[in-house]
């Protein structure tokens, strides 16, 4: 009688650790691309600074570059790069202009296929646009809500004929970093801090080095 009872309790203790390990397994296994996206898409607008060295295969140290990026949802996104020389990216549907010197150009992002991805990997992040993502990348989230990184390989022959690969983290509906792996050995890696874009740094005179703290 004892020992029927003892096993019975055993394989209901071994009944519950199961069932809490089945419970707890879609709670860690739930942090995917959809989730994520819907975590991003909560923030309609932002704008933040951003520092990014580039490390060109033959030069001996990285080249630098400091700005501020803002986007407004769902399609908007600007980046303004004041050193080591000003000038502006800012997208807006397909239309693609470019501002340096008081001169301006604007293009069509769907005739450069190779700049219309990499812009869509930034502004579907920013905007939570997992399918835009889905349609370039194979996309893969590692980490939690509280700290995630999202790995992109391209689809595009295009553009994977550049771009070997690019990593963006954040925490929460911030993201962080941009790291870009460019075919040949090419690298640049961004460092973004949310919140007022603010003025920012004063642009470096002419011919002096663009290099910046991050």
């Amino acid at each position: 009688m004892i020992s029927g009872s003892k096993m019975r309790l055993d394989r209901l203790c071994r009944a519950f650790v199961l069932a809490l390990a089945f419970c707890a397994v879609p709670a860690w296994a739930a942090f995917d691309l959809p989730e994520l996206m819907t975590l991003l898409a909560k923030q309609k607008s932002g704008e933040a600074r951003f520092t990014e060295q580039r490390f060109v295969h033959g030069l001996e140290g990285p080249l630098d570059a400091s700005g501020t990026l803002s986007f407004d949802a769902p399609d908007k996104l600007v980046r303004r790069t004041l050193s080591p020389r000003v000038e502006t990216m800012a997208v807006e549907g397909n239309t693609l202009t470019l501002s340096r010197g008081g001169r301006n150009r604007t293009l069509a992002l769907d005739s450069m296929p190779e700049l219309l991805g990499l812009v869509e990997a930034m502004r579907g992040t920013l905007t939570g646009d997992g399918a835009t993502l889905q349609r370039y990348f194979r996309s893969t989230v590692s980490g939690s809500a509280a700290k995630w990184t999202l790995d992109l390989a391209p689809l595009d022959s295009r553009l994977a004929a550049q771009v070997r690969s690019m990593r963006i983290s954040g925490r929460a509906s911030d993201v962080l970093g941009l790291e870009m792996e460019f075919v040949g050995g090419d690298r640049s890696v961004m460092n973004i801090t949310p919140g007022a874009a603010g003025p920012g740094p004063a642009p470096a005179p002419a011919g002096a080095p663009g290099r910046t703290t991050p």
